[in-house]
């Protein structure tokens, strides 16, 4: 990952240079390998760098080109023949796949924005407007937040942390659109089918098959060391297993557990050894959970329970694997969920309530799963993919007809599952296994010892009184406040941020719980054994 800064200020001699430093290396640890702040007529432009394309000192950024500049955190796929149909127009200085932003602006102006197979955040400076463009991709997968400055002007930053003390309220940069001239355009919106693909299950299946498996191997490509997180589930099991079959040696997997009673290990590790991936486990115990417990909250930026419980052991492997190995692009299996189904959707009353559901869980995705990914990634110096991300992937899963979509085999994700079955790439046992939630899977334990802790934290009348001090989105728990407080100590007064606790559908019978592990359901059975 990398970090990006950027403010639009009609005032530009009165900015405190100093503060605004010091707001922008907050999130060094994104990239650490070069920083640079420069000077624009209409302010100011910045940004922290993680080589991932063009190791050496050419893809440092800011781009320049006649007067505009960009900085960009992002992967932009298939950009070799991009660059190739360009060169005839333009030169090109680097192997970075970002320095194409500013001739393909020159080209499109922001209709470049819509064509662009690609994961980003991005600030552009227009030399003849004198202002700022700033975008971000279509789900969301890459960060950028906004707020304005008390004397005018707008900041746009890669996280809220830097702009904690210089804007009065923080607020996420909404997916698939751009901004410009003090307004936001959608360009995008991958969560809204125009019309269903009435196929059968048997075509469903092989589009999906071939579109995942192209959305993996497009995410191979860095100049940098690529790993992979495993936890034994079906959708980090089957991006490893269909990268190791395109890559000439055995791929470097990751799995986590507690010290007690580990879910998934067994699973990552039937994995890979079926795959033939060169595996660490990371175990962590009781002290590593709560260690980490403000860390996580702080990088994250969020009160949110499943957020805050499924990124402790998301963090700590990153952190053993920044620690430990040369990694530094990681692959993940985020975005299957909202496509697919959780075990809560199996409860949705029909296909339409099923098709409604998925696409809130894609509009707000940047808040939740892809935020957790981000933080606990990048604050290690890494950078995350994403392949059932792959926009091509997302679009088509959202079109298909949701009543194939729905649990018609007594098995979720079967469509999925289904489509890999022919191709042998994974163990029976694991392709068809029942879902496991993350913060369960990496042990039952860890979620009680944070139980635990908020309710040493709070007897029960502090616990009544002190969360009627948080109107919006009220804590309902002792873990709740618990993590509200701890959000508040870092980002005060910015709760807006997050729209809501992440929780199953309370309204379909069946859902109505007061947590949001999968756990609670009674439909979970077997899942977390």
């Amino acid at each position: 990952m990398c970090s990006i800064f950027g403010i639009e200020s009609s005032r530009v001699e009165k900015l405190d240079m100093k503060t605004i430093e010091a707001c922008f290396m907050r999130t060094y640890s994104r990239g650490p390998d070069m920083s640079r702040l420069e000077k624009i007529p209409c302010g100011v432009i910045g940004f922290n760098r993680l080589a991932i394309m063009g190791l050496h000192e050419e893809g440092m950024q800011p781009f320049h080109m006649d007067g505009d500049s960009v900085v960009c955190n992002g992967e932009i796929y298939g950009f070799r023949s991009l660059k190739a149909e360009l060169g005839g127009k333009y030169s090109f200085k680097s192997d970075s796949d970002c320095e194409l932003l500013l001739p393909l602006y020159r080209e499109y102006g922001t209709d470049m924005f819509r064509t662009l197979d690609a994961e980003f955040a991005l600030i552009l400076y227009d030399h003849e407007k004198n202002a700022l463009i700033a975008a971000r991709d279509p789900i969301g997968i890459r960060p950028l937040y906004y707020g304005s400055l008390p004397g005018g002007g707008t900041v746009f930053a890669s996280e809220p942390k830097n702009l904690v003390g210089l804007c009065e309220e923080i607020l996420p940069f909404p997916p698939g659109c751009y901004w410009t001239e003090g307004r936001f355009v959608r360009y995008a919106d991958p969560a809204r089918a125009d019309r269903f693909y009435m196929v059968s299950e048997a075509e469903a299946e092989k589009n999906l098959r071939d579109k995942l498996t192209e959305g993996v191997k497009k995410r191979l490509d860095a100049d940098a060391p690529v790993g992979f997180l495993l936890s034994g589930g079906l959708d980090s099991s089957l991006v490893c297993a269909i990268a190791q079959k395109y890559m000439p040696r055995p791929i470097r997997t990751f799995s986590i557990g507690m010290d007690t009673d580990a879910i998934d290990l067994k699973y990552a590790r039937q994995v890979a050894d079926f795959i033939g991936s060169e595996h660490t486990e990371v175990i962590i115990n009781e002290q590593d959970v709560l260690g980490a417990l403000e860390p996580v909250v702080e990088l994250l930026a969020t009160w949110d329970i499943t957020t805050i419980r499924a990124s402790i052991g998301m963090y700590l492997v990153c952190k053993y694997i920044h620690e430990h190995t040369d990694i530094r692009v990681i692959l993940t299996g985020e975005i299957s969920d909202e496509l697919f189904g959780y075990k809560y959707t199996d409860f949705a009353p029909s296909p339409s309530e099923f098709q409604r559901e998925a696409e809130k869980r894609i509009r707000e995705l940047h808040m939740y799963d892809v935020l957790r990914a981000d933080r606990c990634i990048s604050v290690n110096s890494l950078e995350a993919r994403v392949p059932f991300g792959d926009l091509e992937f997302v679009r088509y899963a959202m079109a298909i007809d949701p009543a194939l979509k729905m649990n018609n085999h007594d098995m979720g994700k079967y469509l999925i599952r289904h489509a890999f079955a022919e191709d042998k790439l994974l163990p029976e046992s694991i392709l068809w296994r029942q879902k496991a939630a993350f913060s369960d899977a990496v042990g039952h334990s860890m979620v009680n010892d944070l139980k635990a802790l908020a309710e040493r934290t709070y007897t029960d009348s502090e616990y009544e009184r002190r969360r009627k001090q948080y109107p919006y989105r009220m804590p309902f728990t002792k873990e709740s406040l618990l993590y509200r407080e701890l959000f508040e100590k870092h980002y005060p007064g910015q709760a807006h941020m997050i729209a809501d606790y992440w929780m199953p559908n309370r309204s379909w019978p069946g859902c109505d719980v007061d947590d949001p592990s999968a756990r609670v359901l009674k439909n979970y059975g077997d899942s977390g054994k």
